[in-house]
Formats: C-alpha cells, sequence, structure tokens
C-alpha cells in the first residue's frame, strides 16, 4: 500500500527572480555569443542554459486552501503538498489536483429487503473528505465513484440486518433505533472507504419507506399493531382502576359484597371503562339482589 509522504518545496516568490535573471543571462550571453562570432560550443552552451531556465518557468504551481498536489516523477511517487501558497519544484514531476474539502454524498433510494423479507426503499448521506491523498490517488481507481458504490453497498448491507419496524421493545429497527443505525453506518462505510484514504465523518439515512407494493398492507399492519397496543394499555388501566375501587369499598366498609356481586361489578366496570362508546345508564329502584 502507498503510504502518504509530505514534500517540502521551494517558494515561488524566491524562484521567480531567479529565474528571471536566469533567463535573461542566458538569452544575454546566447546573443552576444553569436554577434561575436563565439564558437560552436560556446553557443551551443548558452542555447541549453536557456532551454534549461525556460523549462524552470514549468515548476510554479498554487495550492488553495485545503487542496493538496500529488506530485510524480516519471511513473513514480515523489510526494504531497499540502501547505497552500505559491510553490516551486522540479519541472518534470506531474501534479494531480486532489481536494481535501469535506463532501456531502447522497445515495440513491435503494429497493432491498429488510431482515423480515419486506422490500423497502432506503437511501443515507455521507459527509466524507479525503485524508490520505497518495491513497486516493493510486490505491483506487477513482476514488470519487469509489465512495458512491461503497456506500450504497453498506446501506443494502445494513438494511438487511434489521427490520423495517421492531413490534417488541427490546428489538432494533430501521425506523426506531436511528441513532444506533447511523452510528453503525458510519463504522461500516469507514471501513469500506479507509482503503482509498477517505474518512466518513457521518452517516445517516434519509429517507426510509417500504415499498409501493406492500406500503398500504404495511399500514394497515401498523394500524392494527398500534390498536392492539393502545387496547392492551386500556385494560391494563381498567383493571387496576377495578382493583381499587374494590379495595377501597372493603376498606371503609361502604358495601359488602359476595363472589357473585363482585363479578357483576368487575363485569359492569370493565364494559364502562373498555368500551370505545359511551355507555346508557341503568337506575336500579330495589336492592341489589333485585
Amino acid at each position: 500500500m502507498i503510504r502518504e509522504k509530505l514534500r517540502s518545496t521551494l517558494s515561488g516568490w524566491l524562484m521567480v527572480p531567479v529565474i528571471v535573471v536566469g533567463s535573461g543571462v542566458s538569452l544575454w550571453g546566447l546573443i552576444t555569443s553569436i554577434d561575436t562570432g563565439g564558437g560552436t560550443p560556446e553557443i551551443v552552451g548558452w542555447a541549453a542554459a536557456l532551454v534549461v531556465v525556460s523549462v524552470a518557468w514549468g515548476g510554479f504551481f498554487v495550492v488553495n486552501p485545503n487542496e493538496a498536489k500529488v506530485l510524480t516523477l516519471f511513473g513514480r511517487y515523489w510526494g504531497s503538498i499540502k501547505r497552500d501558497g505559491f510553490h516551486w519544484a522540479n519541472p518534470l514531476l506531474t501534479k494531480r489536483h486532489i481536494s481535501l474539502r469535506v463532501r456531502n454524498f447522497e445515495s440513491s433510494q435503494l429497493k432491498v429487503n429488510d431482515l423480515e423479507g419486506n422490500p423497502v426503499e432506503i437511501a443515507a448521506v455521507v459527509v466524507w473528505r479525503v485524508t490520505e491523498t497518495a491513497e486516493a490517488c493510486f490505491e483506487v481507481d477513482n476514488y470519487e465513484h469509489y465512495v458512491k458504490v461503497q456506500t450504497e453497498a453498506a446501506v443494502r448491507n445494513l438494511a438487511t440486518q434489521y427490520p423495517y419496524d421492531a413490534y417488541e421493545d427490546h428489538h432494533k429497527s430501521l425506523r426506531g433505533n436511528t441513532l444506533e443505525i447511523a452510528e453503525q453506518l458510519k463504522t461500516e462505510v469507514q471501513e469500506r472507504l479507509s482503503k482509498a484514504g477517505v474518512e466518513a465523518m457521518e452517516a445517516r439515512i434519509n429517507h426510509l419507506a417500504y415499498a409501493p407494493e406492500i406500503a398500504s398492507a404495511m399500514l394497515q399492519r401498523q394500524q392494527a399493531g398500534a390498536i392492539i397496543a393502545a387496547r392492551q394499555r386500556i385494560v391494563e388501566g381498567a383493571v387496576g382502576m377495578v382493583e381499587m375501587a374494590l379495595d377501597l369499598l372493603s376498606k371503609r366498609d361502604v358495601v359488602e359484597l359476595d363472589n357473585d356481586r363482585k363479578a357483576a361489578m368487575v363485569s359492569n366496570l370493565l364494559v364502562v371503562l373498555c368500551g370505545d362508546r359511551n355507555t346508557q345508564p341503568v337506575i336500579n329502584a330495589g336492592t341489589i339482589y333485585q
């Protein structure tokens, strides 16, 4: 694996006057040699110096903030420049631009099956940046495309590990445990992108829905689950209220009820408390036994 090597360069502002002077001296020497009828070696020497100085102008380059230059010399990695400013280096070096800025990638809406086999639509947003310029350039063919493909692969893999919705409290789900799912997604994306010198700063699901062909059926299932949960809560509360009413009647000696009358009272109270419609009261003008 190619690791990043930070290199230092000469200041471009320092080399500008040096090359300007060198160009002027070489040109003046070449013209003087030709005018005075200097020998061939002298003319060739001044001409070669002028060519060298002219080539040296190609060594200037600029590095902007949050950018880097990856330098190669005849196919061999030479080093990376991350310090912003005006630089000069060997003009024979090939310079490749790399952005170190923070970027967003939003995956397309993927259709996958969750843990229970239900088709769902899912998409994610990943915030990333390049941290290792050499790996980003040489370990993968195109690091931006690599981020896209590996992110979508991680999202697909994550969606198959959890159900869309959990109907038991101790089970995790894509919809009910968003923070834990986002953290796991970030970890998995980082494991995949580390080979390309990329850091995943944040990852989260930004779209989650059942596939259209089962959306209506799943909506009915969710509604049924909500109704069952609500009824269960109502029954638990009603049983507690009936128990409390019987305890208070017995504790305060308001009335003594045998088992049959207690059963009738419990039945009536449960009907009143658990019914989804208003009850109609019936007044008993006789005793509790008539």
